[in-house]
């Protein structure tokens, strides 16, 4: 009986020997060594300062600094989506290597904490570490290390106070670079302490170029035609615009990117339901006006996104000034309560009988 349990109990597996075991090693290794899937806009982050599309004069500063391995603190400020934490990141590793980048490079982002004692440990104690070391390819390699604040409008005033100080004392050994949308939200003392970068939203010609790269690179189906509209929707935001492309690019999986996939990808409201609804005022019908504006919210479209895109239609329509004057601040006391948090279809209603009693006020 103890015979046949324990005949029972062999193994069925072949015996590990480590012939099978470094084979079997080798094998996973070599199939699993896939390529990690990384987004677009990581992808095609620029790796060196030559790199940042438009930005000619900071990109021209940046590389005479580069060149004598000094940097001064900078502040950004710009934007969405032109390039900011880019360009100090391409900076960062153009001065101290891929080996030194990580040692030397502090970032801190708006997700992470930055009230004031994170200003007075974390960053303080990076900032007082003195560095040493080259780098393996014998360039130059300066002898301070680099924090960068980004979103630094959001920090605290007394974060931003004590983070003068940190500077002020610590400027042997380390520099800082503060990105922000709103320099107005900077305190003084930090903006005297830093050389002022303003970074300008981008052309449509370098957008639609780049753009174009991306998607020959990316085996993307798309006109030129699609890539003028996919610019003219992302605002200036180099950032949006790839992220657009590529979700588009999923959407349709490996077929042409048309208009239609954009308008739904992005948000945006379709220009035939816009017309619809001017016309809906222009009919003078409540009730027709009513219906338009409970399929616009039944459909899904945010009123923040036809706020901004009605702004559009009224500046170019063929109202009087007094007519646009009154439109326009009625579209901004909406976009003033949507903010606030006030119902959206209370607030469309209430946006279309004003637009309804200017266009019918001349019939």
């Amino acid at each position: 009986m103890q015979a046949f349990l324990k005949g029972a109990s062999v193994s069925t597996k072949p015996p590990f020997t480590k012939d099978r075991g470094v084979a079997a090693t080798a094998g996973s290794s070599g199939e699993n060594k896939k390529v990690k899937p990384v987004p677009w806009v990581e992808k095609y982050r620029p790796k060196c300062v030559d790199e940042v599309a438009f930005q000619e004069e900071v990109v021209a500063v940046l590389k005479k600094s580069l060149e004598g391995a000094d940097l001064p603190n900078l502040l950004f400020y710009g934007p969405p989506g032109t390039g900011k934490t880019s360009t100090i990141l391409a900076a960062a590793r153009e001065l101290f290597g891929p080996e030194l980048f990580r040692l030397r490079v502090l970032e801190l982002n708006a997700s992470d904490e930055r009230g004031i004692q994170v200003v007075r440990e974390k960053v303080k104690t990076f900032a007082q570490l003195t560095v040493s070391g080259s780098r393996s390819d014998g360039k130059p390699c300066p002898p301070f290390k680099i924090v960068i604040l980004d979103e630094a409008d959001s920090m605290t005033s007394a974060a931003q106070a004590a983070l003068r100080r940190t500077m002020e004392k610590e400027s042997k050994t380390t520099r800082f670079c503060l990105i922000c949308n709103y320099v107005t939200r900077i305190i003084e003392p930090l903006t005297s302490r830093c050389s002022k970068f303003r970074f300008k939203p981008l052309s449509d010609k370098i957008q639609q170029q780049r753009l174009l790269e991306i998607a020959e690179k990316e085996s993307v189906k798309i006109s030129s035609e699609e890539i003028a509209y996919l610019v003219k929707i992302s605002e200036g935001d180099l950032r949006k615009a790839i992220t657009f492309l590529q979700s588009a690019t999923r959407l349709t999986g490996g077929n042409e990117v048309v208009e239609k996939v954009i308008t739904d990808i992005a948000g945006v409201i379709p220009v035939e339901t816009i017309d619809g609804i001017v016309a809906a005022c222009q009919s003078g019908s409540f009730d027709k006006l009513e219906a338009v504006v409970k399929d616009l919210i039944d459909e899904g479209h945010a009123a923040t996104q036809l706020v901004n895109q009605l702004h559009d239609v009224i500046v170019e329509n063929n109202l009087s000034d007094k007519q646009k004057s009154i439109i326009t601040e009625k579209l901004a006391d909406v976009d003033k309560c949507l903010a606030d948090g006030a119902d959206e279809h209370l607030q469309l209603i209430s946006l279309c009988a004003t637009l309804m009693q200017q266009l019918t006020q001349n019939s």
